[in-house]
């Protein structure tokens, strides 16, 4: 299963106060369906505010990247610029 940590306040507040946790998927499209499931709101939260790092390292359009058993998933605010 994937490591899902949580390094953002506000998602934090949708998961009771968990920092990590674990979710069985196969690609993040999978993991942000069973991270919504599990926490509603959550799941849109991180499709519109946050940034995805998988193994260290940020991923862009992460959607249909491939997760391992043993991936380990950041959580992160995006970072806004102009």
């Amino acid at each position: 299963m994937a490591l899902v940590i949580v390094d953002y306040a506000d998602c934090r507040a949708l998961t009771g106060g968990l920092r990590s946790f674990e979710v069985e998927a196969s690609t993040v499209r999978d993991l942000l369906h069973q991270i919504e499931a599990r926490f509603p709101g959550l799941g849109d939260l991180i499709d519109q505010r946050m940034a995805i790092a998988i193994d260290g390292a940020i991923t862009q359009d992460a959607h249909g990247a491939a997760l391992e058993h043993d991936s380990e998933v950041v959580l992160l605010p995006k970072i806004g610029g102009g």
